[in-house]
């Protein structure tokens, strides 16, 4: 299975902040044991390269991925790391041209018809749409994909489990991303089956369960 395909089956793309490398397998582990398979660990915090080392090298059924990258320099390390996609807030051209010939999934922040065109110029078919509820959320993305035949979206920022159902409804929606599933203090406390129990309701809500 690809790795679009997996973010599409996962519904959820969590966006995991870690403040510890001990705390990244037992993150992935909780999220998986709640449905979700996958997960974007994001370069705000300094070790987020050694979290994404430990979730590929000890976690086999996880799908991990970098997010925040915002330079070149960054996506290189997250992917000798073990970053199986690339996740960043706004395009980059030199981040997008080379994940693109690497054979690097990456969902660049796309959130202008400009935006979007230069990410369909490298063949990409899945962007990000970051932060959606300030840039309009569901109705701009409705707008944006009537003459983006074929794009999809993954918009991150504002999604929960009042509105993912919606969104996840919507043909144009790969997936949504979000922090919600894995809150940073429930990390921090090591709140393990709260995780799993969150990640369970997300996917629930989703299918209007």
């Amino acid at each position: 299975m690809d790795v679009l395909t997996r973010l599409a089956n996962s519904i959820v793309v969590p966006v995991v902040v870690l403040d510890k490398v001990e705390d990244a397998i037992p993150t992935a582990k909780a999220m998986a044991a709640g449905g979700v398979d996958t997960m974007e660990i994001t370069f705000r915090t300094a070790c987020a390269p050694e979290c994404i080392k430990a979730v590929a090298d000890n976690c086999p059924d996880v799908l991990v991925g970098a997010g925040t990258i915002v330079n070149l320099d960054q996506c290189k390390l997250a992917v000798e790391m073990g970053a199986k996609f690339i996740v960043s807030p706004g395009f980059s051209d030199e981040v997008v041209g080379w994940c693109v010939e690497n054979g690097i999934p990456v969902a660049p922040g796309c959130v202008t018809p400009t935006e979007i065109m230069a990410a369909m110029k490298h063949g990409l078919k899945m962007v990000k749409f970051f932060p959606a509820n300030v840039y309009g959320g569901l109705n701009a993305l409705k707008n944006l994909a009537a003459p983006f035949v074929g794009m999809k979206f993954l918009p991150t920022g504002g999604v929960n489990n009042g509105n993912i159902k919606e969104f996840i409804d919507t043909p144009f929606i790969h997936a949504v991303g979000g922090s919600w599933v894995c809150p940073k203090a429930e990390i921090a406390a090591g709140n393990w089956d709260k995780i799993t129990e969150l990640c369970i309701g997300a996917r629930k809500a989703a299918k209007g369960e």
